[in-house]
C-alpha cells in the first residue's frame, strides 16, 4: 500500500517529503485553483523537479470534442512521459472509457477519476487505466459503502489479473485512511491537512511524557548512588 499527497503546493510537498513515505502526487482543477499567481505548466514541472514519482493532472476541456481531450492529454504527457498521469473523468455516457482506451493504446498513463461504484472501476480497469480513483467520502455521501466498493473492486481486478491500481481519494479524516487501507486500497491519496493529523494521539503524547519523566527520576536516583570523592 502506498501514500500519495493530494496537493499542488510546493511548500506542502517539501514539508512531507522528508517523512519518506510519499510515493506520488495527485491534483485536479480545484486543487490548482487554490494556488494563486502560478503558471500551470511551470508548477507541474516544479513538482516533478522535487519528486521523481507519478503526478496525476486532469484534462479540462470536457466541454469540447474527444479529439480536443486527447490532444490535451498528449500535450500534458509530453511534458514528462515517465511520471505524468492523465486524469480522465468517468463520464456517464461512457466517453471516459473510450478516451482511456485510446490513451492506453498510445502508452499514455491514465487515472480514471470520480469513481463511485465497483462497476465504474471495472470499466476503467478493462479500458486499460493505469489507476482507478475511488472517491471514498463522496461514495458515502451518496449513500454507498466505500469500504465494500474498494474491497469488491480489488477482488475483481486481482482475480482478472488486470494491472490497474486502485487509488482512494476524497479522504477527510485519519479514520478514512485506516478504513481504505484495511479494505485493500493499493494507494491512498491524502491531503496535507489529514496527513498532519495521522501521527498524533493524545495517549501517545501522554505515554512519551511518562517515559521521559521516569528517565529523569532514574537518572536522579543513579546520581545519588555515585561514590563521593573526599579530598584530604
Amino acid at each position: 500500500m502506498e501514500i500519495f499527497l493530494d496537493t499542488a503546493s510546493i511548500k506542502e510537498i517539501k514539508e512531507y517529503l522528508p517523512w519518506g513515505i510519499i510515493r506520488g502526487v495527485t491534483t485536479n482543477q480545484k486543487i490548482f485553483s487554490n494556488e494563486k499567481g502560478i503558471n500551470f505548466r511551470d508548477r507541474v514541472q516544479e513538482i516533478l523537479s522535487i519528486i521523481d514519482a507519478p503526478l496525476s493532472i486532469e484534462v479540462t476541456k470536457t466541454g469540447e470534442s474527444d479529439q480536443a481531450l486527447i490532444d490535451e492529454a498528449k500535450e500534458y504527457s509530453n511534458w514528462n512521459p515517465k511520471n505524468i498521469v492523465i486524469k480522465i473523468p468517468m463520464f456517464g455516457n461512457g466517453r471516459g472509457i473510450s478516451l482511456t482506451r485510446r490513451l492506453h493504446e498510445e502508452e499514455i498513463k491514465t487515472n480514471v477519476t470520480c469513481l463511485m461504484t465497483t462497476n465504474q472501476v471495472l470499466l476503467a480497469a478493462l479500458s486499460g487505466a493505469t489507476y482507478a480513483s475511488i472517491f471514498f467520502c463522496r461514495v458515502r455521501d451518496a449513500g454507498g459503502d466505500p469500504v465494500k466498493v474498494i474491497a469488491d473492486s480489488k477482488r475483481i481486478i486481482e482475480e482478472s489479473r488486470l494491472p490497474t491500481k486502485i487509488i482512494v481519494g476524497s479522504i477527510r479524516s485519519p479514520d478514512d485512511v485506516a478504513q481504505a487501507a484495511v479494505a485493500g486500497a493499493h494507494i491512498i491519496t491524502i491531503t496535507p491537512k489529514v496527513l498532519s493529523q495521522m501521527p498524533f494521539h493524545q495517549k501517545t503524547e501522554d505515554t512519551i511524557k511518562e517515559f521521559d519523566q521516569a528517565w529523569v527520576e532514574f537518572k536522579q536516583s543513579e546520581a545519588r548512588l555515585q561514590p563521593q570523592i573526599v579530598i584530604a
